[in-house]
């Protein structure tokens, strides 16, 4: 909005030239869902408790007893900074903005949803998980679908260090694309189980991608460092720096001891975005390690669950995900929060290291 009617003005004001610039604008985008965020934050929370969207403990999850009655659904939040600030500062002639404002709210909505049965129902249940995966497949066909139609958008694989080859999937693209998303929502659903454990990686991430976003939608640096470049793509930059900015707003009031929790409308929603970024950036692959503590998490609930049916009971974890592993050890959750934090920045960066690594 604020780009649509300054920008014009750079004619007759040589100062609104600035707004031309996409990393002007993602700077002004993060600093914006900040403080949106940090602003709006405690009047969201005191609404929150009034309508009584608080948490409730699994009964066989670790002894948490003290944040029974915590507020959820801090997604919520999330989004409204989110959205708000790219809003203000994005090209929204941009169909890519569109498409990932489509996606981040839609999967916002399968977990509102969930959320809001949990909260009514006043237990851990919500969606059916096979509700909540339809629900996901569903919104990613549809961004997808419009995706590959778009001209210059490729179906090609780029590889983590090796710029010669490069995969064309064709149609194939579309159920891989999915994977990637549906993936990485969950991946993000499942790491939210401690205080600021989950988003202080998702911003890491975004944080990555607001990189890998920007260099593939610049042709001059696209072509230096030998990524694949999609014609438009470089506006996505000011979603994801949005992103960086709710997401520490969010952190302000999530880190330990959390006053909310982002519920499922966080979770599913961030994580989806990420999945998304990834395939926009033409970085599919990297999302494995951009997001690694993700996918410990989430094979440490694979591996639980499979060796649980083919050992008669048998568990190779106390509990999982991994986290709650190192809580039934008695590690205190603060340190195990930032030692989490510490890998993420570790993983983020060894993608980083690819753009010159080919």
């Amino acid at each position: 909005m604020i780009y649509h009617l300054l920008y014009p003005l750079a004619e007759y004001v040589g100062l609104f030239n600035v707004f031309r610039y996409i990393t002007f604008r993602s700077i002004y985008a993060f600093l914006t869902a900040l403080i949106i965020s940090i602003v709006i934050g405690p009047r969201c929370i005191a609404w929150l408790q009034k309508v009584k969207c608080r948490q409730f403990i699994q009964e066989d999850g670790p002894a948490h007893h003290e944040k029974a009655g915590t507020p959820t659904m801090g997604g919520l939040l999330i989004a409204m900074s989110l959205i708000g600030s790219v809003l203000l500062w994005a090209d929204l002639t941009n169909l890519y903005v569109w498409l990932a404002l489509f996606l981040f709210a839609g999967f916002g909505a399968i977990g509102f949803a969930d959320d809001y049965l949990k909260v009514i129902k006043r237990r851990n249940m919500g969606l059916s998980a096979r509700s909540k995966f339809l629900g996901q497949v569903v919104i990613a066909v549809v961004v997808v679908g419009v995706l590959i139609t778009l001209p210059g958008y490729s179906t090609q694989l780029s590889l983590p260090f090796i710029k010669w080859l490069r995969p064309d999937l064709g149609w194939l693209y579309i159920p891989f694309a999915i994977l990637v998303m549906v993936g990485s929502s969950n991946g993000v659903n499942l790491t939210d189980g401690l205080d600021g454990l989950a988003i202080g990686p998702t911003v890491v991430a975004a944080a990555c991608f607001t990189i890998f976003i920007y260099v593939a939608g610049h042709a001059e640096l696209a072509d230096y460092l030998q990524v694949p470049f999609v014609t438009g793509v470089g506006e996505v930059t000011i979603f994801c720096g949005a992103m960086v900015g709710a997401g520490l707003g969010f952190l302000w009031y999530n880190a330990y001891p959390a006053q909310v929790f982002m519920g499922d409308v966080g979770s599913l929603s961030l994580g989806g975005a990420l999945g998304f970024v990834a395939i926009l950036s033409k970085q599919e692959l990297l999302l494995v390690l951009v997001g690694g503590l993700f996918v410990i998490e989430t094979l440490s609930v694979i591996l639980q669950v499979g060796y649980f049916k083919f050992s008669g009971g048998k568990r190779i974890f106390r509990m999982a995900p991994l986290h709650h592993h190192f809580e039934k050890q008695g590690v205190p959750e603060s340190k195990i929060i930032v030692r989490f934090w510490i890998l993420s920045i570790l993983f983020a960066l060894v993608a980083l290291s690819t753009l010159k690594l080919r």
